[in-house]
């Protein structure tokens, strides 16, 4: 780790920053050049105390993770993400599978669905980025490692995944996620990956084993999805995916019809994180 080098890096690419480049208004009395310490913590999920650490190279080494967030909160190009990798001591993953970065362009139209949940997400069910009211609606997705990245091994092997969802509809996700992983397996041909996904998954769970025997290939690309959410109750949303700058990548956009009641749960759930205020 370079704690000079990444201090340096992590100031300039965060003044060269446009408070507008992240969906953040200006403001009339903002006197920090580009992002302020605490707006980029937030991007990022993690404390100021310790983000501010890092620039003033007295924090401890950042996991893959947080150099991860890190990287989606400064809006980093490919070449500049593995760069922060490498001063953070860590080897920069590949640019292509599940951990691939997401592009610069679709973190901002992620930025400016502000009043919208989305997320990216790859092939294999993988959560990328989330927006904030994403991460009001779904919970925070991002930080799982190994197996557990791609969303399909933990639906099977994790009971609490399938709470997200009312249980009369587990069966209907679950076909479809087993589906969408016939067609990244056949997309991305011999990866390892994949290859050990889905063998974990066949010890794992003899109801992953029934549903592939079954051999349905299929990329859900509009859905309508009821989320179980702890306050607000079923919100009944369409989820509508796009594909993103990488084919292996794809934007889900979760919308509600206007007047209905998926649509005023929505709005409370933006009013409460502050993501609206009250008159907007």
């Amino acid at each position: 780790m370079d704690r000079a080098q990444l201090a340096d890096f992590l100031r300039r690419r965060r003044e060269a920053l446009l408070p507008s480049d992240v969906g953040f208004a200006a403001g009339v009395r903002r006197r920090t050049q580009g992002l302020r310490r605490e707006e980029v913590a937030l991007l990022a999920g993690m404390s100021t105390d310790y983000y501010s650490r890092l620039e003033q190279q007295r924090g401890s080494q950042p996991s893959e993770q947080m150099v991860a967030a890190i990287a989606r909160a400064l809006r980093l190009e490919p070449d500049e993400r593995d760069h922060l990798y490498l001063l953070a001591g860590h080897q920069a993953p590949r640019r292509h599978g599940p951990s691939a970065a997401v592009g610069a362009a679709t973190l901002r139209i992620l930025d400016r669905l502000h009043d919208t949940p989305a997320v990216v997400i790859s092939d294999l069910g993988e959560t990328l980025a989330q927006n904030r009211l994403a991460v009001a609606l779904l919970g925070e997705q991002t930080g799982y490692s190994g197996l557990a990245r791609a969303f399909v091994w933990r639906w099977f092997v994790d009971p609490a995944a399938r709470l997200i969802y009312p249980e009369a509809d587990h069966g209907h996700h679950a076909r479809v996620l087993v589906a969408n992983l016939r067609a990244a397996a056949a997309r991305r041909g011999g990866d390892p990956f994949v290859r050990e996904l889905v063998a974990s998954l066949t010890a794992a769970s003899p109801e992953f084993v029934a549903l592939w025997e079954r051999h349905e290939v299929a990329v859900r690309r509009m859905d309508t999805k009821r989320i179980v959410h702890p306050e607000l109750g079923v919100i009944e949303l369409d989820c509508q995916g796009f594909v993103a700058e990488s084919e292996a990548q794809r934007l889900l956009v979760y919308t509600a019809t206007p007047g209905s009641r998926a649509a005023e749960q929505l709005e409370t759930l933006a009013r409460r994180e502050g993501i609206l205020t009250p008159g907007i």
